[in-house]
């Protein structure tokens, strides 16, 4: 008999006040903003057992796994349990890198079953692609994940980039057969109860260098093209969350002074993505602890650039400097903003109802 399951039946006898979903403090709202990384493959391990804690405390409303964390299915499985009946009533968004081909958590030689690259997968229709992402996540969904890092929608613009085609993540270079393709992703994820991230806004594929490494200049090289396939998913309402990159363009961005990335700049957020293309769904950062943020920001300035941005939820690996307690610490400076600041208060008070209300469509909420 599971925790739910027991949990269920008290709430019907009145055994036990029903907890819910709507926020009773900043707290609250603050940890649903929180998405982090952890260390370890296994319950005992501290790691695992620091963002259950964190869950449980409402301290984050994420967490995110990289291969280092999978040992077996098994275990991934037990773990992804606990996280759920960590807070059974307000779950956290399970995550991961899933994309297929060379991007991928989940490995054959832990018995899962791998998918081609997005670049092999766009030699068939999307039908096929479908077919493919649909099997995808009734796995992921049977291994307790609940929202998968995909699909990219960049376009394959240089063949020089050094992250998107250097790794066939791409489904090429024509808006349209991209965004078709892309939607049979996001159609047969949501098929199986699993969110997706489109990935990564504003267009990473005409870049000449990683964001990963460092600062990344796209001024000169992206185009809005690169924005139709955001353009084309948002208006057939298939968007879950956009992941927004570490990218900074001159043209855009007229007058920063600070040469923000996209995922500290509201002109990105709030004009492009808000604005222009009606986008009113969860927006999530790519990983934080990148170079294109570390090498320039410190924790405090990151945090409060990226919600003053527009930005939802804050992604950190946790692999830069591996901290156990981090999840507990973005909260806590969320928390002293909005208690110093009501427009800040604002913002997150913003974020946590559209978190609530994606993780409740796509059934994440009990």
């Amino acid at each position: 008999m599971t925790m739910r399951f027991v949990a269920s039946i008290c709430l019907a006898l009145g055994l036990l006040a029903a907890p819910s979903a709507s926020a009773q403090s900043i707290e609250d709202m603050a940890g649903q903003m929180v998405m982090v990384g952890f260390s370890g493959t296994s319950l005992d391990d501290v790691g695992v057992r620091a963002v259950r804690d964190q869950v449980s405390r409402g301290e984050i409303g994420g967490v995110m796994y990289l291969r280092t964390n999978v040992e077996s299915l098994e275990a991934v499985r037990a773990i992804n349990r606990a996280l759920v009946s960590a807070r059974p009533w307000l779950p956290p968004f399970i995550a991961l890198d899933q994309e297929g081909g060379q991007i991928e958590r989940l490995t054959s030689a832990v018995g899962f079953g791998e998918i081609p690259s997005a670049r092999s997968v766009a030699r068939g229709t999307p039908d096929e692609a479908r077919s493919v992402y649909g099997a995808l996540a009734a796995e992921l969904a049977g291994q307790g994940f609940n929202l998968n890092f995909g699909p990219v929608v960049d376009l394959d613009l240089n063949p020089d980039n050094p992250i998107i085609a250097r790794y066939q993540r791409a489904f090429g270079d024509d808006p349209e057969a991209v965004s078709a393709l892309a939607a049979a992703f996001v159609e047969g994820h949501h098929a199986a109860g699993v969110a997706t991230a489109l990935k990564h806004f504003p267009g990473h594929g005409s870049s000449r260098d990683d964001s990963h490494e460092g600062f990344v200049d796209i001024t000169e090289l992206w185009q809005p093209v690169e924005l139709e396939p955001y353009r084309a998913l948002i208006d057939a309402d298939l968007v879950d969350m956009v992941m927004v990159a570490h990218l900074f363009n001159a043209e855009i961005q007229r007058g920063d002074a600070d040469q923000l990335p996209a995922s500290l700049s509201d002109a990105w957020i709030g004009d492009v993505l808000r604005d222009d293309l009606g986008f009113d769904g969860v927006v999530i950062t790519d990983d934080l602890e990148m170079g294109a943020i570390r090498s320039r920001f410190d924790l405090h300035d990151t945090i409060v650039r990226a919600v003053e941005a527009g930005v939802d939820i804050l992604l950190f690996s946790n692999t830069a400097e591996y901290d156990p307690a981090l999840g507990a610490e973005i909260s806590q400076i969320l928390v002293a903003e909005a208690e110093a600041d009501p427009a800040f208060a604002d913002r997150v008070a913003q974020s946590y109802a559209r978190i609530i209300a994606l993780k409740r469509s796509v059934g994440i909420l009990p």
